[in-house]
C-alpha cells in the first residue's frame, strides 16, 4: 500500500480526519515497523506489545508531530527508543552467556519461521555492539536508504557506512570460522 505523506500528515493535522488518517498510518506501518522491534527485541510478544507502544506514543504526541521529517521516521524513532528501554529494562532477565544462546531461544519460539542457520545470524547479529546491530538490521533486513537510517538516529551518512561495513566484517568473520 502507498501512501502521500504530505496528503497524510495534513489528513493527520485536521481533526475531523484525523482517526481515520491515524489507522491507516497503523495499516501501512505496523508490519515494517513490528520487525524492526522483532529483531530487538526477537521475542513476537514483546514485539506487539513494543509496536502498540509505539502507536499508543505516536497518537498521544500526535499533537507535536509537525511534518518536519517522514511520518516513517519519527515512528521508527519511537519505535527503535521503545524498544532500546525495554531491551535495557531486560538486560538482568535474557542475557547472552555461555549458557543461552539466540539460537536456541529462537528455535523455540513458536513464531520463529526461519532455519538454523537464520537463527546463527541472529545470534552473531545480537552480539554486535547496539549501533552496529541497529544499523545493520535497518539496512541489511529492511534495505532502508543511509539518508534514512542518518534521519531516524540522528547520526551521518558516513558513520553510518563505517558502522555497517564493521558489522558486516564481524558477521563474515563468524561465518568464515564456523566452516
Amino acid at each position: 500500500m502507498t501512501i502521500n505523506e504530505e496528503e497524510l500528515v495534513r489528513q493527520l493535522q485536521d481533526k475531523s480526519m484525523q482517526r481515520a488518517a491515524f489507522a491507516r498510518m497503523v495499516s501501512v506501518y505496523s508490519e515494517p515497523i513490528y520487525w524492526q522491534i522483532r529483531r530487538i527485541v526477537l521475542s513476537h510478544d514483546d514485539a506487539n506489545d513494543l509496536l502498540q507502544n509505539t502507536f499508543i506514543k505516536a497518537w498521544t504526541n500526535l499533537e507535536s508531530f509537525r511534518g518536519d521529517s517522514k511520518i516513517s521516521t519519527w515512528l521508527y524513532r519511537i519505535a527503535i527508543n521503545e524498544a532500546l528501554n525495554f531491551v535495557q529494562k531486560q538486560k538482568n532477565h535474557f542475557s547472552l552467556d555461555e549458557d543461552s544462546s539466540v539460537v536456541d531461544f529462537l528455535m523455540s519460539d513458536e513464531f520463529f519461521d526461519g532455519d538454523e542457520l537464520q537463527a546463527q545470524l541472529q545470534e552473531v547479529i545480537a552480539r554486535l555492539p547496539e549501533k552496529q546491530r541497529l544499523v545493520f538490521q535497518m539496512k541489511y533486513f529492511q534495505d532502508m536508504k543511509y539518508e534514512e537510517i542518518s534521519e531516524i538516529l540522528g547520526t551521518t551518512v558516513g558513520a553510518l557506512k563505517a558502522t555497517y561495513h564493521h558489522a558486516v566484517k564481524k558477521i563474515a568473520e563468524f561465518f568464515q570460522e564456523e566452516d
